[in-house]
């Protein structure tokens, strides 16, 4: 009966969204009943998609992803990547997304070539499933063995995630951001996704006011600032001024980030001068106080660096004011 066990899948789906039912359906063995569904890929898509979205839900806690990974479930998950189903599509990715994050799922992903396929969702018309698609890639560039390697052996993938930063859906963008920060930590992609525009496209973004997006936009501005003129050309496009804003935020996270940006971003003096002028100091004078320990460092660096330039700034006043002295007349002294 199709019909029921699309509404008992989707029931469960529902159910698994409290942890305290996980908690029940656990003890019900939900996981291997879910894991033997998506195993018959003659299935009703309904039915799959509920399945799949029971155990995204499921899977958030780590006892359930080694079981889905005992129950053989991950080559049919990635098998699942194929279809077309809409649902469905959105649903795989959060599943593939938190097993990402245990090792030995990692190395199945990988053999079973289950990033490219999670890479090429990004092509895909859903937002939605891009949206997932863009998240599920953050741990799964982050663990994977040589991720560098990996993304470039992409062809076209590269310029594919740097082109979904013209996206107009926020949920996109912000994933988007995010997975283009783990991307950037490799030089060698992070100097192809320069030459492709990454730098201007995210700079059109600072204005934005969605909170989501400002944490994974300034995370994404950090790391892709390492490289070449990059740093220089943030701050020549306007992009400093906003994201001291950012610090005005009552979200720790978006405080994290950005930060996290300035600091990177405070390595060249003209940046420096334009967040000094922008009233940072004030800001990462009161986070550098924080119990958050990356957002402390990152503070106290942005911080040294200003201190540093306005040292320098003095020293070379006090110098060439003691030359035009000799040189000059008294009407100037």
């Amino acid at each position: 009966d199709k019909p029921l066990l699309a509404a008992v899948t989707g029931a469960i789906w529902k159910c698994a969204i409290s942890p305290e039912n996980v908690v029940r359906l656990d003890q019900l063995k939900a996981v291997q009943t879910l894991v033997g569904i998506i195993g018959n890929v003659e299935e009703a898509s309904t039915v799959l998609g509920n399945s799949v979205g029971a155990l995204s839900e499921c899977v958030k806690f780590e006892h359930n992803r080694h079981i889905l990974r005992g129950s053989g479930g991950i080559p049919h998950l990635v098998n699942l990547l194929n279809f077309v189903f809409p649902p469905l599509l959105e649903n795989v990715p959060k599943v593939l997304k938190e097993c990402a994050e245990d090792d030995e799922s990692m190395r199945i992903i990988e053999e079973l070539d289950g990033v490219r396929l999670i890479w090429s969702l990004l092509k895909n018309s859903n937002p939605k499933v891009i949206a997932n698609a863009a998240w599920s890639l953050v741990p799964c560039v982050r663990n994977a063995l040589d991720s560098g390697e990996m993304v470039r052996c992409f062809v076209g993938g590269l310029e594919l995630i740097v082109t979904l930063l013209k996206s107009t859906d926020n949920l996109v963008l912000g994933a988007v951001c995010a997975a283009i920060s783990e991307v950037a930590k490799d030089k060698e992609n992070l100097g192809v996704m320069s030459d492709h525009g990454v730098v201007p496209l995210l700079v059109n973004l600072v204005n934005t006011k969605d909170e989501m997006l400002r944490e994974n936009l300034a995370s994404a501005i950090a790391y892709c600032s390492t490289w070449g003129s990059n740093n220089k050309q943030f701050g020549r496009l306007g992009a400093i001024t906003p994201l001291v804003s950012y610090m005005a935020s009552r979200n720790p996270n978006v405080h994290r980030t950005t930060a996290l940006a300035l600091y990177y971003l405070s390595k060249n003096p003209f940046n420096c001068i334009t967040m000094h002028e922008s009233g940072v100091v004030p800001f990462l004078l009161k986070t550098v106080g924080s119990t958050d320990e990356k957002l402390q460092e990152a503070s106290a660096g942005c911080l040294g660096n200003i201190r540093r330039l306005a040292l320098e700034a003095e020293t070379y006043h006090l110098i060439t004011r003691g030359e035009k002295k000799e040189e000059s007349s008294d009407e100037f002294d």
